[in-house]
């Protein structure tokens, strides 16, 4: 019979999408309160790849990628993506977001980003969360696949996965050495 291990920590993300740095702002308390300390932000990237969020939210939008100095089970994701969930609400003017912020992990070898929606390549969570497998590292960085989001396809985001990859290998290369015995 094989054994179980539980599965390694991850390093969790937010991808924020917004018209205004304002509206970045305010979601950022609500993010550290929730997730605590952010120990990587990424630039403000141009989010042209749909105009599914226009209506709502207006334009120009742009997404911005701030990950946590927290690293915890995959599993919490669900839990991730329902308070992200909450913070867009608690945010909303009107009825209408001002920031989406969408939840997700990487960890050595792969992008996992949260989502409600159901599809063939996502994986059910819990509470109505899916997986969705964004990337996977190979050849020096996460490459997409065919249903990967056009954003997360085209390149803009690599260097800021990779050096969200980079804190996390550090990360647990310390997390490592405590758990090694003592000399005696």
């Amino acid at each position: 019979m094989a054994s179980t291990l539980p599965p390694p920590n991850v390093k969790f993300f937010v991808a924020v999408l917004y018209k205004d740095r304002a509206a970045l702002e305010k979601a950022r308390p609500f993010l550290v309160a929730r997730f605590g300390p952010i120990d990587f932000e990424g630039g403000d990237h141009p989010f042209d790849v749909t105009d599914y969020y226009v209506p709502e939210m207006g334009s120009p939008l742009f997404r911005r990628i701030l990950s946590f100095e927290m690293l915890a089970e995959p599993l919490l994701l669900v839990n991730m993506k329902l308070a992200c969930n909450d913070i867009e609400k608690s945010l909303s003017d009107g009825g209408r977001r001002i920031v989406n912020c969408d939840a997700g992990y990487i960890d050595h070898n792969k992008v996992v980003l949260a989502s409600a929606k159901e599809a063939g390549q996502k994986i059910y969570l819990d509470k109505g969360i899916y997986a969705d497998l964004a990337g996977r590292y190979k050849a020096g960085k996460y490459q997409p696949f065919e249903w990967s989001f056009p954003d997360f396809k085209d390149g803009r985001y690599d260097e800021e996965l990779l050096a969200m990859r980079a804190k996390y290998l550090e990360q647990m290369r310390q997390e490592n050495r405590r758990k090694l015995p003592g000399p005696f």
